[in-house]
């Protein structure tokens, strides 16, 4: 019995911590089960914890009332990084140079993460988005997409480090008066680069607040805060960063503080 008193203690803080709702990548049939599955890094999760949340796995579905009751009951969403967004979300065409620089394209994600944007915008919840998540909350915004860095920005940097998937690889430089710049107390941040896409055209909601040295838009706000209670997006990957590095674990905690609040209402 004293044993089971203790670990009752251990695990009490948890009871209050805010519920985040986590949308994770998808694998094809026969990629690792005989049926579609989801896939999700546990640096995500393991970041979250570390912070003060509680993840909860959002299912790969595409049924509206499923995502809109999986938002209502938690207290914010996070979207990860994965495969290359479908280009007709956001391209009419594409020359055959670009097409060929794509990668495998998951329908029912797109298809499922755009309803779960819109859900978080109905219901007025906190949002954080890494990689892919920048870049899906631009094009479900209405923006567009760079469909391959190296091919269409002359003299860019290598933002495809797949190598270096730990390490801060280039710095970005942070606006002064970002919610980016008031988490981390950052002008600029050193970052890791695993991706070969980018945001283009920014969505009309929102507004760059970190760039790299070539121009890229490295991190996105709403250009009005008050249609959220917390939003952020960014292009490189903090979860991967926690080791050594507060300035990083700042962002999940800035985040989970939000929803915090978003619990207690």
């Amino acid at each position: 019995m004293p044993n089971a008193k203790k670990a009752n203690r251990s695990h009490r803080p948890f009871s209050a911590a805010p519920l985040i709702l986590v949308a994770p990548a998808t694998e094809r049939a026969g990629a690792e089960f005989a049926d579609r599955s989801v896939s999700l890094s546990n640096r995500y999760t393991d970041a979250l914890i570390a912070a003060g949340g509680l993840p909860q796995i959002l299912p790969a579905t595409t049924r509206r009332e499923v995502i809109a009751e999986a938002v209502r009951r938690c207290d914010g969403v996070l979207l990860t990084g994965g495969d290359d967004i479908d280009p007709k979300l956001y391209a009419r065409k594409l020359s055959g140079r670009l097409a060929k620089t794509t990668g495998s394209h998951d329908a029912p994600r797109d298809l499922w993460e755009s309803v779960l944007i819109r859900e978080v915008f109905q219901q007025r919840k906190p949002m954080f988005g890494i990689c892919r998540g920048h870049q899906m909350l631009n094009v479900a915004l209405g923006g567009t997409l760079l469909v391959d860095i190296a091919t269409q920005v002359p003299n860019a940097l290598n933002h495809n480090q797949m190598a270096n998937k730990t390490k801060p690889v280039h710095d970005t430089s942070v606006t002064p008066d970002s919610l980016l710049a008031r988490i981390t107390g950052a002008r600029t941040l050193r970052v890791n680069s695993t991706h070969h896409q980018a945001i283009g055209r920014l969505a009309g909601p929102l507004r760059a607040v970190a760039r790299s040295q070539d121009g890229i838009i490295e991190a996105a706000e709403l250009q009005d805060p008050g249609r959220l209670p917390f939003l952020l997006t960014v292009q490189f990957h903090p979860e991967r960063m926690l080791d050594g590095q507060g300035t990083f674990l700042r962002l999940f905690r800035g985040f989970v503080r939000a929803c915090a609040r978003q619990n207690k209402n």
